[in-house]
């Protein structure tokens, strides 16, 4: 029960001192809605007049119970103030409504259970003026008819409510604009507004202090259950139900749920629910209000998936599944070797520690750091997938350690080019492609979560498919296939970190698979250059893309086939400017000297397939190409010809 200690202690360590930007955390008893009327009384409960709430701003907060915050099926139990026509309108029927299908045979039920719950709250020691004018007014069951009258509700030729708008001669409703497709108008969730003097700064319910509170109080008031609370180890209030809506509003899912007392859950080993887990109404109401405003401000979510890192104090921290872009805004530009006395790695390495650093200075060492992931196999059940709990000094180092790893240079568009370690989803899209299956991207993501936080390898069989599809080069798009081949050489290098990889070109370096990239990218340079001087090459791929693939399984054999290929582009370059000439003087130098080196091999007529390393030795000799003030618009020049080529 860790995880939902430290999210209790996290609400009342955050609470009404939230980071800038960061929503308020949410009440507890309390619980949002998308609101698409809203109904404006007078202090003594008249009706002033109604709205339809535009989409953006209908997320309102509501006071709920346990029953109504994670009501389904066909009886859905009322919430409290707030709710759909059905509850509020005792006229709901008579426009011809239709109440869910558990209410079908007594369909005065849902607003008389709405009534009962709203008089024994407004005759409690905590009723509000607000909540006595609502009541008045709703008890004068005119509700529909007020909104017919405002226009908010449109009618059929019968009288009774539209249930859709097919006239397309004229335009729609308003209504009609904000509900969803599957809905009709009589399914809108109504709020209230009570103006009890003109320009009242506090009119609306679900912004006024006082009434949040008195409902609060009222609520806690009602419980029933007591016992030992196990977070806490304290007398009071039991939770009979928990929340949900962790993910987003419509989220059914929860972590702690006991409804199936016919099957076999839990028994056997205990006759009733409350005898596995007792947990204080209080603590989980915190405690899954913490986690949802975690999720929904420094979480990611994909589908059911959702993974969030956070202090318990409540001190931002960097997300482990961000790419170092996302985290840091660490991009290309950032960091140029050129202009440093120290490489592309140590110069990296030092703006990385300084980023670290920034997140570390208001991180005590000794704050706890929890990293929770969330997954659900059913729309009802949730399950914590990933679980840890580090001092925030290790888990800074180790976030650290990551992005030094698995740092390469990276090429998503022309937009976003950085130097680092790419981003778990990313990996997964590199290793089985963008259509890959959602169950596998989530595992894949599960399984990455480990090589972050503990510091484990990155499993060799993602190593070795990204780098697989990294050589296919003709069966990617060009943009494609540039994230895909920095991501494989960036989880190359950082699997085989014992070799001390470098991310300029090691010039020194003259094993067999390196020298081979080499020679590729140079190729790939001579014929590229001469294609660019004509329409051709935007058509077709240089000799040494094409045969990617086949180089990486048979280089000895296939390198031939690439040089004898490059004599009529030599030719052409060479009969070009003086500039080209100069060019391809400079790149028969340099593909001499690398041949030279893999002649003295003695493994240099070998024709075993390459590994990973080739592809090292590929980018880093055709970085190099690129002068440090050219490596931008070169790379967006490859990127608005893949553009044009797609």
């Amino acid at each position: 029960m860790s995880w939902i200690q430290k999210l209790y202690e996290t609400y009342e360590q955050s609470a009404g001192h939230e980071p800038e930007g960061f929503e308020p955390l949410m009440p507890i008893c309390h619980s949002t809605q998308q609101a698409q009327i809203e109904i404006v009384l007078d202090g003594n409960g008249g009706f002033k007049r109604a709205v339809v709430i535009e989409k953006s701003q209908g997320t309102t907060l509501i006071p709920c119970t346990e029953g109504s915050a994670s009501r389904s099926g066909s009886k859905p139990v009322n919430h409290p103030l707030c709710d759909k026509l059905q509850y509020v309108a005792k006229d709901f029927v008579v426009f011809g409504g239709e109440v869910t299908s558990g209410f079908a045979k007594e369909p005065e039920v849902p607003n008389r259970d709405y009534l009962v719950g709203l008089r024994a709250w407004a005759a409690s020691e905590w009723q509000h003026p607000k909540l006595t004018a609502i009541l008045h007014y709703v008890e004068k069951g005119s509700v529909v008819r007020d909104l017919v009258t405002a226009g908010i509700l449109p009618l059929g030729e019968d009288g009774k409510l539209l249930k859709s708008w097919s006239d397309e001669a004229n335009p729609a409703p308003a209504i009609f604009k904000v509900i969803q497709n599957t809905q009709a108008p009589e399914d809108a969730f109504v709020r209230w507004r009570v103006e009890s003097a003109p320009d009242d700064p506090l009119s609306a319910t679900w912004q006024d202090q006082a009434l949040i509170d008195s409902w609060i109080a009222y609520y806690q008031h009602t419980q029933a259950l007591f016992g030992i609370c196990m977070v806490t180890g304290q007398e009071s209030a039991l939770a009979i139900q928990h929340p949900a809506k962790l993910r987003h509003a419509g989220d059914k899912a929860k972590l702690i749920s006991a409804n199936d007392d016919s099957g076999y859950t839990f028994r056997g080993k205990f006759i009733e629910a409350k005898e596995v887990i007792s947990v204080g109404f209080d603590v989980t109401q915190k405690a899954h209000n913490a986690l949802r405003w975690l999720l929904a401000h420094q979480g990611y979510r994909k589908g059911d998936q959702a993974v969030v890192s956070w202090a318990v104090s409540g001190v931002l921290l960097p997300n482990p599944i961000k790419n170092i872009f996302e985290q840091f805004e660490l991009d290309s530009s950032d960091i140029k070797a050129a202009t440093s006395s120290v490489g592309t790695d140590q110069n990296f390495a030092l703006r990385l520690k300084k980023a670290v650093a920034g997140y570390g200075a208001n991180l005590d060492p000794k704050e706890d750091v929890v990293v929770i992931g969330l997954d659900s196999a059913t729309p009802g059940r949730m399950a914590i997938s990933f679980y840890r709990e580090l001092k925030g000094s290790d888990f800074l180092k180790r976030l650290e350690a990551w992005h030094a790893r698995y740092a390469w240079h990276q090429n998503y568009g022309k937009d976003t080019r950085f130097i680092g370690a790419p981003a778990p989803p990313d990996i997964a899209e590199a290793a089985y492609g963008r259509r890959l299956d959602e169950k596998l991207q989530k595992a894949t993501v599960e399984r990455l979560l480990p090589c972050i936080v503990d510091g484990w390898d990155v499993p060799l069989d993602l190593v070795r498919s990204t780098v697989r599809r990294a050589t296919n080069r003709v069966g990617l798009e060009r943009w494609e296939w540039e994230k895909v081949l920095g991501i494989a050489c960036a989880l190359f290098k950082g699997y085989h970190q014992e070799r001390n990889y470098q991310m300029d070109l090691e010039t020194e370096r003259n094993s067999r698979d390196y020298l081979y990239g080499r020679l590729l990218a140079i190729a790939d340079s001579i014929e590229g250059y001469a294609l660019s001087a004509s329409d051709e090459g935007k058509k077709r791929e240089t000799t040494a893309g094409r045969l990617m693939q086949r180089f990486a399984d048979r280089p000895f054999s296939t390198w031939r086939t690439i040089e004898l290929a490059l004599k009529p582009y030599e030719a052409r370059m060479q009969a070009g400017s003086d500039r080209s000439v100069g060019l391809l003087v400079k790149r028969r130098k340099l593909l001499d000297e690398v041949m030279s080196r893999l002649n003295d091999l003695p493994e240099r007529t070998s024709d075993a397939p390459l590994s990973g390393e080739f592809l090292l030795g590929y980018h880093a000799q055709r970085k190099d190409f690129w002068p440090a003030a050219d490596a931008d618009k070169q790379a967006a020049s490859a990127d608005s010809q893949a553009e044009t080529n797609h």
